[in-house]
């Protein structure tokens, strides 16, 4: 009997043995689940201020043809919660194994008393699986989207750029910012078949003549719809970093530049319109004018006097400064005023620049401003006036929404000085400064341009910009075509000029001889014909 009583002893004390030994093990597990869980929540609720949010999906751009612009594509960002790991270091040489991050910075990123932290965003599905074999605990996946857009560098300054949390930052992503996020698809006002014509000829001939940087417009004269639109540098939108070379600044809307004999076109639509000049009459254009201390010279000499309508073809600066004095300063001013040059542009795309007017206003800027000299204005604006003298004499705004709709804007010149315009463009191709814009069966009007660049008080006479407008059918124009080079050098090729008839005239000709058939233009074979 006494031997009963002993092992019933031993039973019980084995027994409480083992339930120490549980609880002390159920105690380490609870001590490690509160570090987990308690310590973990804490972390994740002080990341929750820097742990970017998962953004809505934003609207996919397409062309006017529905070819594809940008678009959102899932992504998925790794987070990790460093207090969760049984050893960070482990952790940190796993993951930069996976998927190629700096272990040093991992193991740093997980030292002790870390909270919620950002281990890669955007990773491929490769490496998401990659991570995910390593069956870690501790690391959270955090879905959104990331923007990608297909034509890389070709429309990149137009459409521009969102930020990684999915925000417009630049371009139409900012100015349509609101629309985006509300829309499944917007379709722009681009061509992309005619925005990769106008970007490769612009490109081509930006390094034939060593140009610092060029850009280009082509635009709907009727509705105000950016076809294309390009701007060198440009950059690739798709990497984040912008690399060496490259710019993001847009040149056609963002900078503004005294575009030269160009400009010519609004002091001969002004004297048309006050009935203050008659195409067959003589202009004096000997050289040099002189207003005060002042003295205007032309490029080429041009003897004594020259019809108005070849004052404007041969892009007489003396001839025109004369013409435009008939009118003065304060006619001159509200003229452009009304076709929208001396204000803000508005349109989607919201950098802007504003122009650069002359501080005052009298008779010698009323001669410099005539031809291009003394008043800066970006391109899209200058593109938005001419499109306004040729389309029968209605101000648009241009746009880069999809519209196919003519606008009916205010009328800033008579349907009569609109079409004398429209024969002084093909006037200036025919037998002017513009001839090398010419292409045979398309009707092509145009105008040079050549601007010395400011340098100190005065210009310099190496540094220059050259362009060239044009627009056909030059009989009824449908499109309009503007190139720019920034600081061209002439080539043997053009026997050492750098001119806007040299450089911008015969870019501006193969982009029309490209594009033209795209958009329907019909080849007018008899015109073809008697043009040389």
């Amino acid at each position: 009997m006494g031997a009963r009583p002993q092992a019933v002893s031993l039973v019980r004390r084995r027994i409480a043995l083992t339930a120490i030994f549980c609880a002390f093990a159920f105690a380490i597990i609870g001590v490690r689940l509160v570090d987990v869980m308690v310590l973990g929540t804490r972390a994740t609720a002080m990341a929750a201020q820097i742990a970017p949010s998962v953004h809505q999906k934003r609207a996919d751009f397409v062309d006017r043809n529905g070819v594809l612009i940008a678009r959102d594509l899932p992504v998925a960002d790794l987070y990790a919660t460093p207090a969760a790991f049984w050893d960070a270091d482990e952790a940190a040489h796993a993951l930069s194994v996976a998927i190629g991050a700096s272990e040093a910075h991992l193991r740093n990123a997980f030292a002790p008393g870390r909270g919620y932290v950002p281990v890669r965003r955007a990773l491929t599905p490769d490496d998401r699986d990659a991570v995910m074999r390593l069956g870690l605990p501790g690391l959270i996946f955090e879905e959104r989207f990331k923007r990608y857009y297909p034509s890389g560098r070709i429309v990149a300054h137009a459409v521009g750029l969102v930020d990684v949390d999915g925000n417009g930052v630049s371009g139409l992503e900012l100015g349509l910012d609101d629309r985006v996020r509300r829309s499944d698809r917007i379709a722009l006002s681009f061509d992309m078949r005619v925005q990769y014509a106008l970007g490769h000829e612009i490109a081509r001939t930006a390094e034939e003549f060593r140009a610092i940087a060029a850009g280009g417009i082509v635009l709907n004269v009727h509705t105000g719809e950016v076809l294309a639109l390009v701007s060198l540098p440009d950059y690739e939108p798709n990497v984040r970093n912008v690399q060496e070379g490259d710019s993001t600044r847009n040149r056609m809307t963002q900078d503004v530049y005294e575009l030269g004999s160009i400009f010519k076109l609004f002091a001969f639509a002004q004297a048309l319109e006050e009935n203050a000049l008659r195409l067959d009459e003589t202009i004096d254009v000997r050289s040099p004018l002189e207003l005060g201390r002042y003295r205007i010279h032309d490029f080429d000499e041009h003897g004594t006097e020259l019809p108005a309508a070849l004052v404007f073809a041969e892009s007489s600066n003396i001839g025109t400064a004369r013409i435009a004095l008939r009118s003065g300063p304060e006619n001159q001013r509200a003229f452009l005023e009304r076709m929208g040059l001396l204000t803000l542009l508005t349109t989607e795309i919201p950098e802007i620049a504003a122009p650069l007017l002359p501080r005052r206003w009298g008779e010698v800027e009323t001669a410099t401003v005539s031809y291009g000299h003394g008043i800066s204005v970006n391109p899209l604006s200058f593109a938005a006036a001419t499109a306004a003298l040729v389309n029968g004499g209605t101000k648009i705004r241009p746009t880069f929404l999809k519209s196919d709709t003519a606008q009916r804007g205010e009328r800033v010149v008579s349907l009569r000085t609109s079409r004398t315009m429209r024969h002084l463009l093909r006037l200036a191709v025919t037998n002017g400064t513009g001839g090398n814009a010419d292409v045979p069966g398309y009707d092509v009007g145009g105008k040079t341009g050549t601007a010395e660049k400011p340098a100190g008080r005065g210009y310099s006479r190496s540094r220059r910009i050259s362009s060239f407008v044009g627009v056909f059918p030059a009989s009824d124009p449908e499109f309009l075509v503007f190139i720019m080079f920034d600081e061209p050098k002439g080539t043997r090729a053009s026997y050492g000029f750098a001119t806007g008839g040299w450089t911008a005239a015969p870019a501006t000709g193969r982009v029309i001889a490209r594009i033209a058939p795209l958009l329907g233009v019909l080849r007018n074979d008899t015109l073809a014909a008697v043009v040389p």
